[in-house]
């Protein structure tokens, strides 16, 4: 259904007609996802460059950021192209891209919620399992859980994508096509309320009852003792800032879209009724969905505060551009005070900082 237009209960099997507009979400989805695509973008590139120039060292949890990033990329990218949708609000793009668009932005959101499980199941494994979890925390066993999460979020968004009809909803021989918003009464009692029960599921009530539970094992294990003493590399403080960061954004994410979801296909499925219950999914579900966006934007941050060695690969490159900044305006001042007009060639800027980083390294 184009809900530019007035939403008419009867489509959905009742006898009345409920005349509320959510035109109200077009400005929305505009600019939300114009400030998401350019910071999402941003933190996306920094976090490529740190995983792929940067850091040396990697381990089962940056396996599976890496991941994500992979992810959040791939939907950060199809982003300009909803941009255009809603501000036109007509599909310019050709109807298998509008089906892929709408495949990745599924794979981007239960991806993340599988990967971000997998990060807090690991976490868990390594506190309060230490030694009896090394066989179990490899790379190979990451790799292969990376896979199966490809596997089972690609089978629930394909489907959701490539069921999507981009013909016009009024008039089939219509010039004009829509995107994001054309799912039939048929197709939501069929094939896509079973679709949205899978990934309901799997994607989101699986694992945040997982997130729950490791978090809660954690912390009760970090209020042992015997815990703090163990090899002495546990920080309570920076463990609990960790749990809290990775739950506050994964709760404020995906809760509010998930939760409506389940809503508004039992209302397209007619199962639920009436236009009241229409009226309140359809004006939850913008604010849901631009709130479910912003995850791409917040991964980043959770691989800062769940990596160590990311921190720690983030912190000496400042500390080595600072260093070198200062070297270099130390080089130039002496220059100009020893030779004016010329600048040796043993101490132009580019080789300053090559020494520099150099040494550094």
């Amino acid at each position: 259904m184009h809900t530019s237009q007035t939403i008419n209960i009867s489509t959905l099997g009742s006898n009345q007609n409920c005349n509320k507009s959510d035109n109200f979400k077009y400005p929305l989805y505009s600019s939300v996802f114009s400030i998401v695509f350019v910071v999402g973008l941003l933190f996306n590139m920094v976090a490529v460059y740190i995983f792929s120039c940067t850091l040396k060292m990697r381990n089962e949890t940056t396996t599976y950021m890496i991941n994500l990033v992979v992810s959040d990329t791939l939907f950060v990218l199809s982003l300009p192209f909803r941009i255009a949708y809603f501000i036109k609000r007509k599909w310019l793009f050709g109807s298998v891209l509008c089906k892929l668009s709408v495949a990745l932005f599924y794979t981007n959101m239960y991806g993340s919620i599988l990967f971000l499980t997998c990060i807090s199941v690991d976490r868990f494994l390594a506190i309060v399992h230490p030694f009896r979890s090394q066989i179990i925390r490899t790379k190979r066993n990451a790799k292969l859980a990376c896979c199966a999460v490809w596997v089972m979020v690609l089978s629930g968004s394909i489907p959701t994508g490539f069921l999507l009809d981009t013909t016009s909803p009024k008039n089939a021989n219509s010039s004009s096509n829509y995107c994001f918003e054309n799912y039939s009464k048929k197709q939501w009692k069929t094939e896509l309320s079973k679709v949205v029960v899978f990934i309901e599921t799997v994607g989101f009530i699986i694992p945040l009852m997982l997130n729950v539970f490791c978090s809660v094992m954690v912390l009760r294990t970090l209020r042992k003792p015997q815990t703090i003493s163990r090899g002495g590399n546990l920080n309570k403080a920076k463990i609990l800032r960790m749990i809290v960061v990775h739950l506050l954004i994964f709760c404020f994410c995906f809760i509010p879209y998930n939760v409506n979801l389940m809503f508004y296909s039992l209302v397209r499925s007619n199962v639920l009724k009436g236009c009241y219950a229409e009226y309140v999914v359809r004006t939850i579900y913008p604010i849901a969905l631009c709130i479910a966006v912003t995850n791409c934007c917040f991964d980043p941050v959770i691989y800062y505060f769940t990596s160590e060695t990311i921190q720690s690969s983030i912190k000496w490159k400042s500390t080595v551009w600072y260093n070198g900044v200062k070297l270099l305006d130390r080089l130039q001042i002496d220059s100009s005070q020893n030779s004016p007009n010329i600048t040796p060639k043993s101490l132009t800027p580019r080789s300053a900082r090559s020494k520099v980083l150099e040494s550094a390294v």
